[in-house]
């Protein structure tokens, strides 16, 4: 292994993670590994910008990517190579070392490197660890990349006291790995009051004081003969990303605080110094011997779901009801859950898609049209003004050309893969099918527990009432026999219009069956609910349901009117089209 370049030589390393704004180790706790794909994915736009920012500096780096990535965006990662970048391994997944055990390191530094090599056509001799970084426990991992064949590890950053007593850890160095040796490449940091202080990108520029960080790394310059070795992700350069909403504010503040500077920040230090990639700087070839065929570009999905098999009117139809308010931000997260519903049930059901913009002031109906439009059983209406969930839903259940009419909330806060499970409990002598995650068999997965206290105990008053015990009266995620909904006579127009449709329906005798969901917190976007105005609702909303008892016991259901709908029902393969419509 070479030594280090003479003074006269020196530049400076960067290093890029190449990945998205979803797959942060700070929002592990609400992402999902498996929902990745539902996410609209901004990675090509912030890569490609990344790109022209380096190349106007005349800079090469080296960008750590996930196995994960390129396998889903082999292309991606072809072209960052071909602008001369090195690629090196950031791990598969988003997991820290503390997930994995040695075998299961071992496994997927090989299963990494192979989909790597294969979309970049690079040699991998690199890694940094994807989430957190390397503790004085954890470096046994060390001794496994030197024995799978890595040159470096980018992975130990000491920050506060670790590694007080190993100063020589916050500098390049060769690290013994038995009988093999490894290069280490620590983050830079300054020593300050018998601390190490990180100085050396991402969301410490982010957050810290520029006048300080400046003057730090002007001081590390003048003071140091190694390498200054900065960092960035390529999403802060993208201050219009996504929100994630659900996760707490200290965790928003340190992932979005100053991405509007970021490039600014990058661009002071750019100008003032000299920067490569870790393999140039250590003179390490990233040629392989035999170099693989280029992998395939993989086409872009289209968001259109497959076209219906002839077979179609054999299958059992269902209209998927989607009531959207204000929901601009949330509709491709939306858009790829559905694709992937479709894709997976289609084969079973024939299901009808069936979107009612509320009265939205935003983009939404743009946007319903520019996701949806095209895609086959597919149908959009609009209320002139925002009427209320449970109006939309009613408005979709009218529109309905099926007897099976499921209700999903825009927000995808249930998974509608459920609805699987879902369609065979609705047998004949069942009216409704509801989700209900405080069922003994459901679950809740960070919602806040304000909100679960008010959830449960108002589902504890309904139980008082209702002749049906149910665990859960207020799931929007519901699967109806149209023909029960469309007689009943509904006061409420929203959130609490949910509730006492339920109501309504175990007052008539209607049977109600109760299947465990998991109930996951918004992920983008506001929730529109006003809580102080929803709980007294409710208790109205019981007392009268209290009173209907009371007052006339079980009530059998009225018989429908004729449908409301002006248009004659189509054949189950006739994509329909609906005018605009309002309850």
């Amino acid at each position: 292994m070479p030594a280090l370049p003479p003074e006269p030589d020196r530049a400076n390393l960067l290093t890029v993670a190449l990945e998205d704004y979803f797959q942060v180790g700070a929002f592990t706790r609400w992402i999902q590994r498996g929902q990745w794909y539902r996410f609209e994915t901004r990675l090509h736009q912030n890569a490609q910008r990344t790109l022209e920012l380096l190349d106007q500096y005349q800079i090469k780096a080296t960008f750590f990517v996930l196995g994960w990535v390129a396998e889903q965006c082999p292309e991606l990662v072809r072209a960052v190579a071909q602008r001369g970048h090195e690629i090196a391994s950031n791990g598969y997944y988003h997991r820290g070392i503390a997930q994995l055990t040695p075998e299961e390191f071992r496994d997927d530094l090989a299963r990494t490197r192979a989909v790597l090599e294969r979309a970049s056509g690079q040699r991998i001799v690199g890694y940094r660890v994807p989430e957190g970084w390397f503790g004085p426990r954890d470096l046994w991992a060390l001794s496994i990349l030197a024995d799978e064949g890595y040159a470096y590890d980018a992975s130990v950053l000491p920050r506060l006291r670790a590694f007080a007593e190993q100063p020589h850890r916050r500098f390049v160095h060769r690290e013994k790995c038995g009988d093999k040796e490894l290069w280490e490449i620590p983050p830079s940091s300054v020593r300050l009051g018998g601390l190490s202080l990180p100085i050396a990108g991402g969301n410490y520029f982010r957050q810290l004081p520029q006048w300080w960080l400046r003057r730090a790394v002007a001081s590390w310059m003048a003071t140091q003969q190694h390498p200054f070795v900065m960092y960035f992700h390529v999403w802060e350069l993208d201050p219009k990303q996504p929100r994630i909403d659900a996760a707490p504010l200290l965790t928003r503040i340190r992932h979005y605080r100053n991405l509007h500077r970021m490039q600014g920040i990058l661009e002071h230090y750019f100008q003032r110094y000299r920067f490569t990639s870790i393999a140039s700087y250590l003179g390490l070839d990233t040629k392989l011997q035999e170099r693989p065929e280029p992998s395939t570009s993989r086409p872009v999905p289209s968001l259109a779901p497959p076209s219906r098999p002839a077979e179609a009117e054999r299958r059992p139809a269902v209209t998927i009801v989607i009531p959207c308010f204000n929901e601009e931000m949330v509709l491709p997260y939306l858009a790829n859950t559905l694709r992937s519903v479709l894709q997976t049930l289609s084969n079973r059901y024939d299901l009808h898609l069936l979107f009612v913009d509320d009265g939205s002031k935003d983009g939404t109906a743009a946007a319903l049209h520019a996701l949806f439009g095209s895609w086959p059983q597919c149908a959009i209406i609009h209320h002139e003004t925002n009427q209320g969930v449970l109006a939309a839903i009613r408005t979709g259940i009218r529109n309905a050309r099926t007897e099976l009419v499921a209700s999903l909330d825009c927000d995808c806060t249930y998974d509608p893969h459920e609805l699987a499970r879902m369609i065979p409990l609705l047998t004949e002598e069942v009216d409704v099918v509801t989700a209900s995650p405080y069922h003994p068999a459901g679950e809740v997965r960070n919602v806040p527990s304000w909100r679960l206290l008010l959830s449960r105990g108002s589902s504890f008053l309904y139980r008082c009432i209702l002749r049906q015990k149910l665990h859960t009266y207020t799931s929007c995620f519901r699967l109806y026999r149209r023909q029960a909904v469309l007689a009943l006579d509904i006061e409420e127009k929203g959130f609490l219009g949910v509730a006492e449709l339920l109501g309504k329906l175990d007052l008539h005798g209607s049977r109600i069956v109760e299947m465990p969901a998991v109930l996951e917190v918004r992920m983008l976007g506001q929730s529109k609910m006003k809580t102080v105005r929803t709980i007294l609702g409710h208790l109205r909303l019981m007392a009268r349901l209290a009173w209907l008892r009371c007052r006339k016991g079980a009530m059998p259901l009225p018989e429908p009117s004729l449908p409301e709908r002006s248009v004659s029902t189509p054949t189950p393969a006739t994509p329909p089209t609906y005018q605009e419509s309002h309850p």
